[in-house]
This record gives C-alpha cells, sequence and structure tokens, in this order.
C-alpha cells in the first residue's frame, strides 16, 4: 500500500510489500496497494499539509469505531500522557533491530544520540543477540518487539523461534518464513501464530530484554482480523501497548478490536518508494513542520550502505541499503533536529504509553 498522506486517503507507507508483491485484507478486500500521490518530484509542504486536513476526517471515522466498542476519543492521548492538549508529541522508532549488524550500529548510535526515541527488535534475526546485549548494558533503551512471521529478502532467510513442528504453517517449503503477508494470511494458523508471538517476547525477556510495547514486521499481523485478534490478546497478556494509528486504513479496520482506554496513536507516517532520493530530507522536514497536536508516530529504517547491508538486500531498491542509509543521515542531521525545535515537538518513547495500561 502506498498511502502516505494523500489527502483523499490518509496515512503512512505501510512496508509490507517489500517484494513488490500484494496482498488483501480477506475481510472486505479493500486494502490496496497505491494510494500515495506524496513526491512526484519532492516531499513538498503544500502535499503534507493536504494531507493532514484529510487526517481529521479520517480520524473522526476511526473515532465512530471507537466509540461503538465503548472506548471514549474525548481525551486525547497527549492529555493522558500528562501534556497540554496542544503538544505535539512524536515516537520516532527504528524498525528492524537484529537484522543485520549494520543496522544495529546504526539504530544504536541513534538511540544514544536520541536521534530516535525507540526502536523494535526482530527476535528470530541472526543479530539478535547482539540487541540483548546493548539491551542488558542500556536498560533506559525504550525496547519493543518487532514481531516477525515474515522473511522477505532473497537469499538472507530467518524462520519461526518455536519448534518447528510445533508452528508448521509459519514456513514455506524452504523451512523459512513466508516472503510476505500474503503467505502468512493463506497458511497461518492462528493458534501456531500465538506459540510463535510468545516464544519470540519470553526469549527476548529470557535475554534480558523488557519490551516496551510491540509491533510487527511488514505490519504482517494487521493482514487480517484473525491474525490481529491473536496479537492484541498476547499484548494484553504482557500488558504491552502496540503500534496502531487512526489515520491509516489498515490500522482503522483493527480499532474494532481494541478494548475501551487501550492507547491508541493519532497518526503514523513513513516515506514510500514514490519519495525520490533528492526529496528526502524535504519529505521529513516538512512532516515535521505540518505535524498536529496529539501523538504521532514516524518509523524508520536504519543501517549502512555497506556490504552487508547491500548482500542482505540484493534487487531490492525499495527499504534497500542505500534507502537506509538516506533514513540515518536524515535523522541525524542538523536540518532535521532543527525542525524538530522549531516546531515544538517533544519525543516521547513506548515506556511513556505503556504506563497507561492497567497493572
Amino acid at each position: 500500500m502506498k498511502n502516505y498522506c494523500a489527502s483523499n486517503s490518509g496515512g503512512a507507507y505501510l512496508h509490507w510489500n517489500k517484494t513488490g508483491k500484494s496482498w488483501q485484507d480477506p475481510l472486505d478486500r479493500l486494502i490496496a496497494r497505491g494510494r500515495s500521490k506524496l513526491g512526484r518530484a519532492s516531499a513538498t509542504l503544500a502535499t503534507v499539509c493536504a494531507a493532514l486536513v484529510g487526517l481529521s476526517l479520517l480520524g473522526g471515522a476511526a473515532a465512530q469505531a471507537e466509540t461503538a466498542q465503548g472506548t471514549s476519543p474525548a481525551t486525547p492521548l497527549q492529555v493522558r500522557l500528562g501534556y497540554p492538549a496542544d503538544a505535539k508529541l512524536l515516537i520516532l522508532n527504528a524498525d528492524d533491530l537484529a537484522m543485520s549488524h549494520s543496522e544495529d550500529v546504526a539504530s544504536f548510535a541513534a538511540l544514544e544520540q536520541g536521534w530516535v526515541s525507540s526502536a523494535t527488535v526482530m527476535v528470530p534475526c541472526p543479530w539478535f543477540t547482539e540487541v540483548a546485549a546493548f539491551a542488558k548494558a542500556h536498560p533506559q533503551a525504550d525496547l519493543g518487539l518487532h514481531l516477525t512471521v515474515t522473511a522477505e529478502w532473497e537469499t538472507y532467510r530467518w524462520g519461526p523461534v518455536a519448534p518447528r513442528n510445533l508452528v508448521s504453517s509459519l514456513v514455506a517449503a524452504d523451512g523459512y518464513f513466508y516472503p510476505d503477508p500474503t503467505g502468512v494470511v493463506a497458511h497461518a494458523k492462528p493458534d501456531e501464530v500465538e506459540i510463535e508471538l510468545r516464544a519470540q517476547i519470553d526469549r527476548a525477556i529470557s535475554m534480558g530484554l523488557q519490551p516496551a510495547h510491540l509491533d510487527a514486521h511488514m505490519h504482517a499481523l494487521y493482514a487480517s482480523p484473525e491474525l490481529f485478534a491473536v496479537f492484541i490478546k498476547v499484548a494484553r497478556e504482557y500488558k504491552l501497548p502496540i503500534r496502531l494509528a487512526r489515520n491509516e486504513k489498515l490500522f482503522q479496520l483493527r480499532i474494532s478490536q481494541m478494548m475501551p482506554g487501550e492507547p491508541i496513536t493519532d497518526a503514523i507516517f513513513s516515506p514510500g518508494e514514490d519519495v525520490p532520493p533528492s526529496g528526502w530530507m524535504d519529505y521529513y522536514v516538512n512532516l515535521v513542520k505540518s505535524l498536529q497536536p496529539g501523538v504521532t508516530e514516524v518509523f524508520v529504517h536504519l543501517a549502512k550502505d555497506d556490504a552487508e547491508t547491500q548482500a542482505i538486500m540484493v534487487n531490492h531498491v525499495g527499504w534497500g541499503a542505500a534507502w537506509r542509509q538516506r533514513e540515518f543521515d536524515v535523522i541525524s542531521s542538523p536540518s532535521f533536529r532543527k525542525a524538530l525545535d522549531d516546531n515544538h515537538v517533544i519525543l516521547i518513547g513506548w515506556h511513556d504509553i505503556r504506563k497507561l495500561l492497567k497493572p
């Protein structure tokens, strides 16, 4: 789905389709790939502003869905967190930790320098032990889990943490996870998904990583009501908030499955493939300038454009090595930091939101 924030659709670019394949939600077959209009030449401020005007309409529809479930949207999330109603709160999250050493090095630097406020970790990936060691050495780091049931790269693959004989519906013919959510929706049995999600969380905790929140790699666990039901069940039992936002269609479809009082951010954003490399800085700076009061999440993917990353992401321009280097360069740049300061944006983490959950 390419739907960064065109005013007729709202939303973030959700990166499940790194393989170039698409899936549709079995519930309504309405999720489609192409909606974004941003970035034909550069991410202009006017385009982002128009998009965020559309956000209010989509947020209203999401709020109606919440009201039907008994969740009152009357108190803004930023107020629940102790901030004034006009506060602009931003969670700047680095996805994909543990995918590679390069990903870890770039993300660790961003966390230590305060360039990002949180990050999410892929427990099944080969470099997870490096992240676990970082978590032990940095107990205040805001680390969540990027629950993983897909493995998208052509020659760099991973599989389940749970024994394969217990989660056989989650693995493709090669013994690894399916490359995209299409395969997960088609084959995964909910009870086996639950076994794997618990295995990933328990592995993280056993190695000293206490997660602050949960989200899903390639947003695969939002791909059907059945998968999301397992996801939110596990999150509730571990008392962890999840990534969810009011402005994105994929997430809006799942709001009706939430319980009263469970925190939902107002918006989520990330660039799509139609933002050209020359427009990367404009995209992020203009996005910051256009942030509205509330709680917004922006997710990034950070790595060095080095031999390791290039080998892993061979034949993938989208979310590939150069892409991740660009994101690192932007979020660490003085221009981006100045935009945050000039627009009075306050960085928060998922630890803050987790405090809203009942013990």
